[in-house]
């Protein structure tokens, strides 16, 4: 089991277990985690897989709500077709091998037509040669499963998963067969109101096995957790945690090449060391302009996990925000996990994801992303460090949740750490957000302030957010706004949605006279702003909503709004691209798209692109030496 130290709070997280946060309640992590999984030994499972719709989830109980019968059982190594020719009165009602075939990972949105709305359980089966080695261990890795995941290997159940963003693991040693195995999982889309996030939200589910799903070959004992990055003293510092039966005190090392810097030690009786040194003087640090990059060797026993780590640091001091010590101006923009083209399908390859990072960086003259609603895919998160954008990294707690349910906070903790861990060495990520726009009240006040605990227990190299609400009156003609939340008094940076000429507000010519008040001693930025336009709908003359001339004008506006907020400083308007929203029908404008985006789903770029990445330019020219 693994283990990580947090050597700030000196409190041992152990993963898997539950320990006290410095509130005193539990802190949920992640049983395996499986650091850079990808740099392992593995079989990579990308490739054709069978599938079958189960909208009854009748392969998971029967209709009197016992475990299914023989012929519902998809998970099974029966060859069907075998014993049914054999007993011609044997009665089965799937065969998981004569299915219909798809390429993963992808959700089932593209499968086929009339799944384009299923929101139920599908259940896939892959058959896949292995020749394991004695003495190694093996794990089944997921990246994410869209929504709760049932995973079968060789027919027997192996784990559950909840929640559709964040990799889970579970081992298979003693399972898996040197030659022919079988996985097969069963992924249920459907949410409740008491799931992260609930059922009503404004994006695409996207159900299915959305991201790669590998077989991990691993020694007995190995490097679970492995970290470094820059403290807040100028120190490099490092964290490993080892899992296996000879995890405690084992020798340990942390080497940068590069730097000529090796860190040496030993693994306490939890299997855990961590260890600091002064960074060197010719260490080069990341930043947008500069995303310097190190190769990072994290060693134990004949176990080597190879890392590329960037060292920066980031705080808030005042109103300003602080990358490497000097002020910085996040000019950014938020983005879906969503790749262009007329009928997507969360298929997100790394030249999808270059695309639209490259629009982001190059186009827009952009240094800063929001990865919204949900964590990205690491592969995103991994460019985000290459090609230097920084990146603020959220969990679906959105809206609505059910705040004063036990079981939904310990989802949203499990899945926040879930995501923490996994990219604990990306540079790129500078916030952990905990919320989007939440209604406040005393049960979502508890439920985001353990959160907020949370975070600040793993982790105290980036800072925390939420994207909250506002209070606004209206004062002798003139709207003033301000952030009025609880949470604001325990975030490091104070988000906020705004939409006025959009969602209400004044109109269009008076939205850069609303006045933004600042109650609190703390950088804003606009985690929203934005407005609709159809690619190629012009209206010059009505300059209606919809037009690209009124987005346009929208955003010309709102700009113009915020140069005049001291205390801002950055934004992230939504959104890049024109993204799949269900909740989104009108007939000739949307017809299931959202149509926020600066660019189209095939990535035709709107006027309102141009005018913020003129602004973005501007403002770029304008930073004073030393600020970036």
């Amino acid at each position: 089991m693994s283990r990580i130290f947090n050597v700030v709070t000196g409190i041992i997280i152990l993963c898997g277990l539950t320990v006290p946060t410095a509130t005193g309640q539990d802190a949920p992590g992640p049983e395996i985690v499986l650091t850079n999984s990808a740099s392992r030994e593995h079989l990579d499972l990308t490739g054709a897989w069978t599938y079958s719709i189960d909208p009854y989830r009748d392969g998971l109980k029967s209709f009197h709500g016992n475990g299914p019968g023989l012929g519902h059982r998809r998970y099974e190594t029966t060859d069907v077709e075998s014993v049914t020719r054999e007993n011609p009165t044997a009665r089965y009602e799937y065969d998981m091998r004569r299915e219909k075939i798809v390429t993963l990972p992808g959700s089932w949105v593209n499968h086929a037509p009339e799944l384009r709305h299923y929101d139920g359980l599908m259940w896939y089966a892959r058959e896949f040669d292995a020749s394991p080695e004695s003495g190694q261990r093996a794990f089944l890795r997921f990246g994410a499963a869209n929504y709760t995941a049932h995973v079968y290997f060789n027919g027997e159940l192996v784990g559950r998963h909840d929640g559709g963003f964040t990799p889970f693991a579970f081992e298979v040693t003693d399972l898996l067969q040197d030659g022919e195995n079988l996985l097969v999982v069963g992924v249920d889309a459907q949410r409740t109101d008491q799931t992260v996030p609930p059922p009503v939200t404004d994006w695409e589910t996207y159900g299915g096995l959305t991201r790669p799903v590998r077989l991990i070959y691993t020694p007995e004992t190995f490097i679970d957790e492995a970290r470094a990055w820059l403290g807040k003293d100028g120190s490099i510092m490092a964290e490993i945690a080892l899992d296996g039966p000879r995890a405690g005190g084992r020798d340990v090392s942390v080497t940068i090449d590069a730097l000529g810097l090796t860190l040496d030690g030993r693994t306490d009786r939890n299997g855990v060391w961590q260890g600091s040194t002064p960074a060197p003087e010719d260490l080069s640090l990341w930043s947008p302009e500069s995303p310097a990059l190190y190769d990072v060797a994290f060693t134990a026993g004949n176990d080597t996990l190879p890392e590329r780590i960037g060292f920066r640091t980031i705080e808030a001091s005042g109103t300003d925000i602080l990358l490497n010590g000097e002020p910085i101006y996040l000019r950014g923009i938020s983005m879906h996990e969503e790749e262009l083209g007329a009928d997507p399908g969360r298929i997100m390859t790394e030249p999808a994801i270059r695309a639209l990072l490259s629009e982001i960086k190059d186009g827009l003259n952009g240094n800063f992303v929001r990865l919204a609603h949900y964590p990205h895919s690491e592969l995103t998160t991994r460019l985000a460090d290459e090609m230097g954008l920084l990146v603020w990294s959220e969990i679906p707690v959105y809206w609505l949740i059910d705040w004063d349910n036990p079981d939904t906070l310990a989802e949203a903790r499990t899945m926040l750490a879930e995501n923490m861990t996994r990219d604990m060495n990306r540079a790129s990520i500078i916030i952990w957000s905990v919320a989007n726009e939440t209604p406040v009240g005393d049960d979502r006040n508890r439920f985001l302030g353990t959160l907020i605990d949370d975070v600040r227990t793993r982790d105290d190299s980036r800072l925390v957010s939420a994207a909250l609400l506002t209070t606004s009156e209206t004062r002798n003609g003139t709207m003033r706004t301000w952030i009025d939340d609880p949470l604001a008094d325990n975030l490091d940076i104070l988000a906020v949605n705004t939409y006025n000429g959009w969602y209400g507000g004044p109109a269009l010519d008076g939205v850069d006279d609303i006045i933004w008040e600042s109650r609190h001693d703390k950088p804003m930025i606009f985690s929203e702003l934005g407005a609709g336009a159809l690619a190629g709908f012009a209206d010059e003359e009505i300059r209606r909503k919809f037009s690209e001339s009124f987005q346009a004008d929208y955003y010309r506006a709102t700009l113009a709004m915020s140069e005049k907020i001291p205390h801002l400083k950055g934004m992230s308007p939504w959104i890049l691209k024109d993204f799949r929203s269900p909740r989104r029908q009108h007939p000739v404008y949307q017809q299931g798209w959202n149509r926020k985006g600066l660019i189209s789903e095939t990535g035709q770029r709107k006027q309102a692109f141009y005018v913020l990445s003129d602004f973005y330019r501007n403002m770029q020219t304008a930073t004073p030496a030393g600020e970036e």
